[in-house]
């Protein structure tokens, strides 16, 4: 059994893609969004080798987002890989870095980045960062003991929620007609 804060392994996600469970992904409710950075945050304690704030201060450990909430005027937008099923960023990689893991979600080989930044080019949600030299982008290792992304447990307002495709379609769907009461 894993203590909290710990992540769910690697190898059990896959296996739960791999043998049919419907695979989730991080969706981003953006009226919801009100640019607190809360995931921001969250996300970057995650990938520290302590996986704790203040260790990480005291450590000195360095660590890069993976998700990254832009502001325009009152407009709040959280970026965050989709894990595109035909992803561009894979597609256009030269080298290979860009790939796709058994289990749907789109990684950086860091070994074999050249850092020629076509993936941030051409990638359709602006979720692709330079992170030393390297592309940087949500790998997925941050989730935690029941499998949610670090990102998705720190937002307080709803706004990244992380779903199978038909939970998400069939929440907004229920909002509609709430809405029309």
């Amino acid at each position: 059994m894993r203590g909290e804060g710990e992540k769910m392994p690697r190898e059990t996600l896959i296996k739960q893609e791999v043998e049919g469970v419907k695979r989730r992904e991080i969706f981003v409710r953006y009226d919801r969004c009100v640019g607190c950075r809360s995931c921001e945050l969250a996300c970057a304690v995650s990938h520290t080798a302590s996986r704790d704030l203040f260790e990480a201060i005291l450590r000195g450990e360095k660590s890069k987002k993976r998700i990254y909430v832009d502001q325009i005027d009152q407009i709040k937008a959280p970026a965050v890989c989709r894990h595109c099923e035909e992803a561009p960023c894979v597609a256009v990689c030269v080298t290979g870095a860009m790939q796709r893991r058994e289990d749907g979600v789109n990684i950086v080989d860091l070994s074999r980045c050249i850092g020629c930044w076509m993936c941030a080019l051409v990638c359709p949600f602006g979720a692709v960062s330079r992170g030393e030299g390297k592309a940087i982008k949500c790998d997925r290792e941050c989730v935690d003991e029941q499998g949610i992304p670090a990102c998705v447990r720190a937002c307080h307002t709803g706004a990244l929620v992380f779903k199978t495709v038909e939970e998400f379609e069939a929440d907004r769907r229920r909002e509609v007609v709430t809405s029309l009461k």
